[in-house]
């Protein structure tokens, strides 16, 4: 089973792309939860939301302590970053290397989500461009999976819905380079 946490503030729509990400792995015929772990629900308050994505019945019920990857969506809040992570942190970031101090074995790559985002959606909503990263380096879930999870959660047309497609397919293209 691979655990997936997302870390973001409250309004940037963490709890969202975990949503979107268990609907693609569903879309890719696997089994996955999504579900947020928040306090203080305000604007801008540190928000957790989380994803597990396996081949078989998922059964475990409890908060996630120990993640295979996790997704920054707001790089000041790596602080916040309290479990141990695995496999990957990806984070959101415009800095050229990923000079970040984390006591962790992990692959930390750096993606500037934000503006692909700004390009291509027009609005700094880095939440579902972030699940392109993720898919391109991962390969947990499918590009398709993840168009058809956006399409399910967001309606099958409209500009939006567009505009978030072509911002996890270059989010995706970039995080291969």
């Amino acid at each position: 089973m691979k655990q997936i946490i997302f870390l973001g503030r409250g309004g940037q729509g963490a709890v969202t792309s975990a949503q979107v990400l268990a609907i693609a792995a569903f879309k890719d015929g696997k089994h996955s939860q999504a579900f947020p772990n928040f306090g203080v629900e305000r604007m801008g308050a540190p928000v957790k939301s989380y994803c597990r994505i396996d081949e078989k019945v998922i059964n475990l019920r409890e908060q996630v302590y120990e993640a295979d990857y996790a997704i920054i969506l707001d790089s000041t809040l790596l602080k916040n970053l309290d479990q141990e992570i695995k496999e990957m942190i990806i984070i959101n970031s415009n800095k050229k290397s990923c000079e970040v101090s984390l006591n962790t074995k992990a692959k930390i790559k750096c993606i500037d989500i934000t503006s692909i985002a700004l390009k291509t959606i027009g609005k700094p909503f880095v939440n579902i461009a972030s699940l392109g990263a993720f898919a391109a380096l991962t390969k947990e879930v499918s590009l398709k999976g993840l168009e058809e999870a956006i399409q399910q959660q967001m309606g099958s047309k409209g500009p939006l819905v567009e505009k978030n497609i072509n911002a996890i397919r270059e989010v995706y293209e970039n995080a291969k380079k």
